[in-house]
């Protein structure tokens, strides 16, 4: 027990020399929580600009500007003339713009279906479509909604709409919980195989396995000092994303708990099979790389795995950081209770099982 004590203490007091392993460990997923969090958005409302030419300088065009403002989040910006605003289009300021011509309050004005309609010219961009058309479709609704407006249309059916009470998440929402996951595995399948790689080369593998030392003491005390290098870590990444974004954990934090320490056992797993494959510390490095960059664009860790293409999708099911960041948000956006993550906790056990067996195999002291 003395000797898994001092272990422990000892891998911590490696922790703590090295400026390097708190920045990248600690710091750099928080710096990226908070550009991604920052750069796009915390809410998901409807926010979007264009430009707009009033070359009927009436109270009706005028009155029709305003109406954009309560559709959403539209920024107008009104340009004397109509090759002004295109520029902006060309420039990509504005994805669409709006040309409302001579003419629109005496059409408007009209209590009766024109037999010719006013066309309203809407340029928009077409390198940027998804802005383009939905800009398109908010102004096609108001001119609609206007145009029935001024003829007395009533129609003879009315949608009754039924709004359903659910959780609003946000983008930031969705990504602390990814953060989470990608530090946990950062810290335990690179750090594990860079580190081990590097203590079998210097000998110090050797030198333990020549001691009284029991390699369940050695492995225990090492996942005891990455418990709480992944605890501290994703405690400090949740304050601050309480603090910053007022992100709270909405689900059992023993359940929250129970999954860091899950991932935590499964990603170490893995990088003892890395570390007993890499025959030298400058391999173990690459080789961690070639498997932990595919798993933070595959694994759901930045965008939702449901929007991935379809034949993706059985090899994205199989990464053990798709089911760790599935489980993490649903504990913490949703208060999931632990029977409705079990899927994802048998995966993440199935994983943990086979890679401590291959690794039993892999594993060398020298």
């Amino acid at each position: 027990m003395r000797a898994y004590w001092q272990l422990t203490l000892a891998q911590l007091r490696i922790f703590g020399r090295n400026r390097q392993v708190l920045f990248w460990t600690l710091f750099f997923p928080i710096v990226l929580m908070l550009a991604l969090g920052s750069f796009l958005g915390k809410g998901n409302n409807l926010s979007m600009s264009m430009a707009v030419v009033d070359e009927d300088g009436t109270g009706a065009s005028s009155q029709f500007i305003q109406s954009f403002k309560h559709v959403g989040d539209i920024k107008t910006t009104v340009f004397k003339t109509k090759e002004l605003a295109i520029n902006s289009v060309k420039k990509g300021d504005n994805p669409i713009a709006i040309e409302i011509p001579k003419g629109f309050a005496a059409q408007m004005a009209l209590k009766s279906a024109a037999s010719n309609a006013l066309d309203v010219p809407v340029f928009y961009n077409e390198k940027n479509m998804a802005a383009s058309q939905l800009g398109i479709t908010v102004v096609t609704q108001l001119i609609d909604a206007a145009s029935k407006k001024a003829v007395e249309y009533k129609p003879i059916l009315n949608v009754a709409s039924k709004g359903i009470q659910a959780v609003n998440l946000r983008y930031i929402d969705f990504l602390v919980p990814g953060i989470v996951a990608m530090m946990i595995m950062s810290n335990n399948m690179n750090g594990v195989a860079g580190q081990i790689a590097a203590w079998r080369e210097r000998g110090i593998l050797r030198r333990m396995q020549g001691t009284r030392l029991k390699a369940s003491t050695f492995i225990a005390a090492q996942i005891t000092a990455r418990l709480v290098l992944n605890g501290s870590q994703a405690l400090l990444v949740l304050l601050i994303a309480n603090l910053v974004f007022n992100l709270s954990v909405r689900g059992s934090w023993f359940v929250l708990v129970g999954l860091v320490i899950l991932g935590t056992l499964a990603f170490m797993a893995i990088g003892f099979i890395i570390a007993g494959i890499a025959k030298t510390p400058e391999s173990a490095g690459p080789i961690a790389a070639f498997l932990s960059f595919p798993m933070l664009f595959l694994g759901g860790v930045f965008f939702p795995i449901k929007n991935m293409p379809s034949f993706l999708q059985p090899f994205v099911k199989v990464l053990p950081i798709s089911h760790l960041s599935n489980a993490l948000r649903e504990t913490m956006n949703l208060g999931t209770p632990i029977t409705g993550i079990l899927p994802d906790i048998f995966m993440l056990l199935g994983c943990l099982v086979v890679a401590f067996v291959i690794a039993s195999f892999t594993f060398k002291w020298e």
